[in-house]
């Protein structure tokens, strides 16, 4: 019986990581474009970097959720 809800949850962690992943490329196109810049700002770039550790983070925490562990 719970077999259809865990499906649909592991669905929906794919979709969410999938979501992650694409933001995080984003951010990395964002920080190269700025660093690319004359006059980068490194504020900016903080921030970026900062929120493109925060998406990496839920990223592996999505990423354990669906991989089960090995147990030897």
């Amino acid at each position: 019986m719970n077999a259809p809800s865990e499906l649909r949850y592991d669905e929906m962690l794919r979709i969410k990581l999938e979501v992650l992943r694409r933001e995080h490329r984003d951010l990395d196109e964002a920080i190269q474009a700025v660093e690319a810049s004359l006059r980068p700002d490194q504020l900016m770039l903080r921030r970026l970097k900062k929120q493109k550790l925060g998406l990496k983070d839920q990223i592996v925490k999505i990423e354990d959720e669906l991989i089960p562990d090995i147990i030897a």
